[in-house]
């Protein structure tokens, strides 16, 4: 059924270390990206001023709206801004963009979620000790949703690997790319089931690390 001896091990490895690259690059944008929009999202949907729930209504409406957009059609969205920002439109750079981009609204959620998970006595009595704003976020919220912050980004590191499947259909590299390109239009099943094979892996190996850091640092 499978013909290993069709594989070139040598592309297979340089594809999966593309998209490693992609995936891992790219979520370190989306981690400061997120955690700045998840605080923006949680502080100003507290807010009791109009400037607040004017900021915030505008900050959830841009979230939602590159939330909603499929990855494949975001990406080919952006290839003029991504062909202005990296000088091209294939190769895992290119795919950059997209993935930050879709990834991190996403993520920003999560965040928000897991802040608003906070017991708020314990926000309450950090107040009541005179703690200030700054302190309260990061020596309060942040610590106490820790576990909830790791966790959701367990779940977007996992999704942009699916991301960067399908970046690579259209030529970004990666795995993606080896299994449509090189497996699916050359009639190379054997190829077709090591990527997929390769990304289970990768996926798998994302879930147990994000399971033992998140039962490390969960104190509850």
């Amino acid at each position: 059924m499978f013909d290993f001896s069709r594989v070139s091990w040598v592309k297979v490895q340089s594809k999966t270390i593309e998209t490693l690259v992609m995936t891992f690059e790219s979520l370190a944008a989306v981690v400061i990206i997120g955690i700045c929009l998840g605080l923006l999202l949680y502080l100003s949907s507290n807010s009791n001023g109009a400037f607040g729930r004017i900021f915030y209504a505008v900050v959830s409406a841009i979230v939602n709206i590159f939330r909603a957009i499929p990855f494949i059609i975001l990406i080919v969205l952006l290839l003029p801004f991504t062909k202005t920002l990296v000088g091209s439109i294939s190769g895992p750079q290119a795919a950059m963009p997209a993935l930050i981009l879709s990834a991190a609204p996403f993520y920003a959620r999560l965040v928000e979620i897991g802040l608003r998970e906070v017991d708020k006595g314990v926000i309450e009595a950090a107040r009541a000790m005179g703690a200030k704003k700054i302190t309260i976020v990061t020596k309060v919220l942040i610590p106490e949703s820790l576990p909830a912050i790791v966790s959701g980004l367990t779940v977007t590191a996992i999704a942009l690997v699916g991301s960067t499947a399908m970046a690579g259909v259209i030529g970004a590299g990666g795995l993606g790319n080896l299994a449509y390109l090189d497996g699916f239009q050359r009639n190379n099943n054997t190829l077709t089931f090591v990527a997929t094979v390769l990304i289970l892996v990768i996926v798998f190996a994302i879930q147990i690390l994000g399971d033992f850091v998140v039962k490390r640092i969960d104190k509850r």
